[in-house]
């Protein structure tokens, strides 16, 4: 009885791991964030292991029957869309159940998006804070206030329609001048990173149709530096 937790690609299916292909091909059951998603990824690499939903709007009430099935002896991986579960995606949950009914519970390595994009952005790496998504309404100034004199590389992740409007939050709070970058479409083709200024930034992007999941990376605060 186990639960695996299996990153999977964030764009380039070629990412996949060799291990996290016989993990997903031994387990008793895939949970998946998207069974449409995650579906395609299977079918590309030949794996036909059942699959169910294991998302947001469910994972409350699933909890505890999947830990139950695990704990009479099933196997499962569980996986989300892109990247490591449980990274602002579902998992975390399910983990704690798991961990605190004693079933096995392993994580493999494999893709994330904030650590290219980390690296990508030429910003230092040797400290850093992962903030994930901004809330979106409720507290979110509160938040910005809170990280204006971080003192350690900043990360978060943001869709492309609220892209232009956090810029503009990050310049309004942080400073126009303090460097970041925006890295989009990672691993993919039409990969991008844009690095400057908040306002180079913000340039950069005003007007143009932007696509993608965006990871954005800003510096962290230098109190030589007036804003």
């Amino acid at each position: 009885m186990s639960l695996k937790i299996v990153p999977t690609p964030i764009g380039n299916l070629e990412d996949i791991t060799l291990r996290a292909i016989k993990v997903l091909s031994s387990v008793d059951l895939i949970l998946a964030e998207d069974t449409r998603t995650s579906g395609k990824l299977l079918k590309h690499l030949d794996i036909r292991q059942p699959m169910q939903s294991y998302h947001i709007f469910n994972e409350h009430k699933q909890v505890e029957k999947l830990v139950e099935r695990m704990k009479a002896g099933e196997n499962m991986a569980l996986i989300s869309d892109a990247g490591t579960p449980a990274i602002s995606d579902p998992g975390f949950l399910l983990v704690r159940a798991c961990v605190e009914a004693e079933v096995e519970v392993e994580c493999l390595p494999g893709p994330t998006a904030f650590v290219p994009a980390l690296v990508n952005s030429a910003l230092p790496t040797d400290s850093f804070v992962f903030e994930g998504f901004l809330p979106v309404k409720k507290g979110r100034k509160t938040k910005l206030e809170q990280l204006k004199e971080e003192s350690r590389t900043m990360i978060f992740y943001e869709s492309p329609h609220r892209l232009l409007k956090t810029l503009k939050e990050f310049a309004e709070v942080f400073g126009e001048d303090r460097r970041a970058c925006v890295s989009r479409e990672l691993s993919k083709m039409h990969e991008e990173n844009v690095r400057g200024t908040l306002s180079e930034i913000l340039a950069n992007f005003a007007d143009r149709s932007i696509k993608g999941e965006i990871v954005i990376v800003v510096e962290a605060f230098n109190p030589k530096r007036t804003k």
